[in-house]
């Protein structure tokens, strides 16, 4: 990415609204819909922006100018060879995205990634609006990078495309649950975890003027880069945290079945205790190599939270739970701890789940536990990214 630059200076059209302007068919959507009661911040929230200053619709318009370029439909339609279905390298409810290729400043080809939104999706260009808007604000290496944009609107159709860097090792979703992929190490899945939790750490307390609730944290928003370093997409769900003297923000409640807290789910109230419990979610996943929810199993094991419970970290059959893809290669106190942490993460009460800033130190100090030496007759199992990374 760093060879990448784009001409500088060009300006906007009608059809090229700024960032958080206010177009047709939508309106900017507000950062927030309602903010909760007053009350006291739980200790996750006291660090993270407890005095917002700016709106992230203040924050892109005065940023996300500078940071983003502007493209022309007719640039991205090349890039894509006319949005063929052989550059098309993921598929989503609210559109698809496609492997473009670019000329950069010196002449050489690279490689970005293209979202175009789905024009039938009501939805569509105000999630877009919210990649925009927060993508053009935030700044993290576990964050996507949001490159530019294209706005168009025509009498043949509006068109609402996104440009990001290109993750080529696809996504965490993609290694744990395909058999195409060869297993991800017992470090390799720690790792990964660690700098999703990094992001979602950046998100929540780590922007001084604003708080950010992702919403949407699951294994197939986690992109892998070249060398399988976790960077977080998707912001179309992304809301502002509360304000402050508030507790939570209230809105419709939005998100993947099977991750959305109980209680986000129950009342409308979203904090990012909320994000806390998705990632509990996930670190079960990447312990046993299920999804959260497989209809095809037999119906006690269908839903993997409920299965879980039933194999507790303290427990004789705790190894029951283990993605047997790993072929025994972790130490089995390492993976008892994730357990545990993994369940304080999913606590009934959103005030007893821990900070990001806190599960970050935890991982971090569970990745130092030593593994178990590799079978004789087998190799692998050492942390060694899989033959998919190139080098």
């Amino acid at each position: 990415m760093g060879c990448f630059a784009f001409r500088s200076g060009k300006g906007r059209s009608k059809s090229q609204p700024a960032p958080g302007a206010k177009t047709a068919p939508a309106k900017s959507p507000p950062a927030s819909d309602s903010s909760g009661g007053v009350g006291q911040r739980s200790k996750a929230s006291s660090a993270s922006a407890s005095t917002p200053t700016r709106s992230i619709q203040e924050l892109s318009e005065e940023r996300g100018a500078q940071r983003l370029r502007v493209f022309d439909l007719d640039e991205l339609q090349s890039a894509t060879n006319g949005f063929s279905r052989a550059l098309k390298v993921g598929e989503g409810g609210f559109g698809s995205v496609y492997r473009a290729f670019f000329r950069s400043a010196g002449g050489g080809r690279v490689v970005l990634a293209v979202k175009r939104l789905n024009q039938r999706s009501l939805q569509g260009h105000k999630q877009w609006l919210a990649e925009v808007q927060f993508l053009g604000v935030l700044e993290h290496p576990n964050l996507v990078k949001l490159i530019g944009y294209c706005a168009v609107d025509s009498e043949a159709g509006n068109h609402r495309l996104l440009v990001y860097e290109f993750m080529p090792n696809k996504t965490l979703d993609d290694h744990l649950f395909n058999r195409a992929h060869p297993p991800l190490s017992w470090r390799l899945r720690l790792q990964i975890m660690i700098g999703a939790a990094r992001g979602l750490d950046y998100l929540h307390e780590g922007v001084p003027e604003v708080q950010v609730i992702y919403r949407d944290f699951k294994a197939s928003n986690i992109l892998l880069d070249a060398e399988f370093k976790p960077k977080l997409s998707d912001f179309g769900l992304a809301r502002e945290g509360p304000t402050e003297g508030k507790t939570h923000v209230s809105t419709a409640v939005v998100g993947t079945h099977g991750y959305a807290a109980p209680d986000y789910i129950e009342t409308g109230h979203l904090t990012t205790k909320s994000d806390v419990w998705s990632f509990g979610v996930v670190l079960y996943e990447i312990l046993t190599g299920r999804r959260s929810l497989e209809r095809s199993r037999p119906a006690e094991e269908q839903k993997l939270l409920a299965w879980v419970r039933r194999h507790p970290p303290d427990g004789g059959g705790f190894r029951a739970i283990m993605d047997p893809r790993l072929g025994g290669r972790y130490p089995l106190a390492a993976a008892r701890e994730v357990a545990r942490l993994a369940d304080r993460c999913l606590g009934k009460n959103p005030k007893e789940r821990p900070a990001m800033r806190d599960v970050v130190e935890d991982l971090e100090r569970v990745l130092q536990m030593e593994p178990p030496p590799p079978p004789a007759d087998k190799k692998g199992g050492d942390g060694r990214p899989p033959p998919s990374v190139k080098r």
